[in-house]
């Protein structure tokens, strides 16, 4: 009898030794409590950017236009949000279709919730990286006001604003980070939104500026920033917010997340150096809003490779990235006579371009094995696999947001009238002054 115990005793506890296992691979993954409250905080931080933004455009206009300048930035933070919440989230990161968008099935994040979505990050809730992500959403379209600054009408700007996010931002970020979307499948690097933000607001930004037709005055009168306090305190939140763009993209706590830090601030810090440098050698006197517009140059180059390039290589990225972006500020612009008013393709679709091809230059694995090695470390193919994204990004946008435009135009009246224009859209737009005297 007792012989006969033991072996069932045996047998039970063989049975559950091998059972295990095999429980343990059914649980969902574990959430990890420090990723998840770094994710939360970027998330915040990224939000901080977007009135960040708006304080960095607002201070660049002219006083008339301060409060319409800042009203466009805060108000895409709420129509962005809903926008994402409903559908956004879904059409950039839900199952996919074609490689080129996701479904609806997430459509008022139905599904998405406290678990953690392994094909994206396994450690954190999948509500933490939806909001995350919709942050991102929300400061692109916001970027690309700038260009057209000081002539857009708000009612054109609210419909344009939500079906630019939903045709070219939702596309484009599956294209790049979506489980299934082309461009992710192909190898093209983007860590932080280089091509998926940068790109894809300076190019459409250009192509809304040309569309539109320059400001009344531009070119024959002297256009000033009426507050560079104002935009120097922008731009010090973008930079302070830029470290939960970049590092957070790491989705969590890690190595990974410091080395972005890291090259984050080396890249911004140099390219501060380097417009401002340039700046004083071309014009004779440095100036604070280039120190300021040379700060989001260097954190604009850095995006696409924070989290795959070593420092030295973010200091020459930066040191690039802020002298590039100078001469397309000065020296493009001018040649070519368009009026981006903020120069959002100066120093994002430019910015953004540079920082996408430099990754494919100086990316290495020993920095993030998950990605891949470029030109300088061997693998030339990578440099030509972000030139495809590049190129990808800048027709993309440019088209759709050609189409955009043109259909909006159809429907209502794009850009304020020249009397409007003369006053000032804080009072033709909103009823409301910035200042009293």
């Amino acid at each position: 009898m007792k012989k006969r115990l033991g072996k069932i005793l045996c047998l039970s506890l063989l049975f559950v030794a091998m059972a295990l296992p095999a429980l343990a691979a059914g649980e969902p993954p574990a959430i990890d409590t420090g990723d998840t409250a770094f994710v939360l905080i970027s998330a915040a931080l990224v939000m901080l950017m977007t009135p960040g933004l708006a304080l960095f455009y607002g201070g660049m206009v002219r006083s008339k236009n301060v409060l319409s300048t800042i009203m466009q930035s805060f108000f895409i933070l709420g129509l962005i949000s809903v926008q994402w919440a409903l559908f956004g989230y879904s059409l950039a990161f839900g199952p996919d279709i074609g490689s080129l968008i996701g479904d609806l099935s997430w459509f008022g994040l139905n599904g998405v919730g406290q678990e953690p979505n392994a094909d994206y990050a396994g450690t954190i809730p999948q509500f933490a990286f939806m909001i995350f992500q919709g942050m991102f959403a929300v400061i692109t379209p916001a970027l690309l006001t700038g260009s057209f600054a000081e002539r857009m009408r708000f009612p054109a700007l609210v419909v344009f604003t939500l079906l630019w996010a939903t045709l070219v931002y939702d596309p484009l970020a599956h294209w790049v980070w979506g489980v299934g979307g082309w461009l992710r499948n192909l190898g093209a690097l983007d860590f932080a939104g280089g091509t998926v933000v940068h790109i894809s607001s300076g190019v459409s930004g250009l192509v809304i500026a040309l569309l539109l037709g320059k400001r009344k005055g531009y070119g024959s009168e002297v256009i000033l920033p009426h507050h560079l306090p104002m935009t120097v305190l922008g731009a010090a939140l973008l930079w302070f917010g830029w470290f939960g763009f970049n590092a957070g993209s790491a989705l969590g706590a890690n190595g990974l997340a410091a080395s972005a830090f890291v090259t984050t601030h080396i890249a911004a810090a140099a390219a501060t150096v380097s417009w401002v440098l340039t700046e004083w050698l071309d014009h004779g006197k440095p100036t604070l809003l280039g120190a300021a517009s040379g700060c989001v140059a260097g954190l604009v180059a850095i995006t696409p490779g924070a989290g795959f390039v070593n420092v030295p290589s973010a200091l020459i990225i930066g040191l690039l990235g802020g002298v590039v972006c100078y001469l397309a500020v000065s020296k493009l612009k001018a040649k070519l006579g368009y009026d981006d008013s903020l120069d959002v393709f100066g120093v994002h679709g430019i910015g953004g371009t540079w920082g996408a091809l430099a990754t494919g230059l100086f990316a290495s694995k020993a920095v993030n094995s998950a990605g891949a090695d470029g030109l300088f470390f061997g693998n030339p193919e990578q440099l030509l696999l972000q030139a495809y994204g590049v190129l990808a990004g800048w027709i993309f946008a440019a088209v759709m947001t050609f189409i955009i435009i043109k259909v909006v135009g159809l429907f209502m009246k794009l850009r304020a009238k020249e009397d409007q224009e003369v006053q000032g859209l804080d009072i033709s737009d909103h009823g409301e002054r910035g200042y009293m005297s």
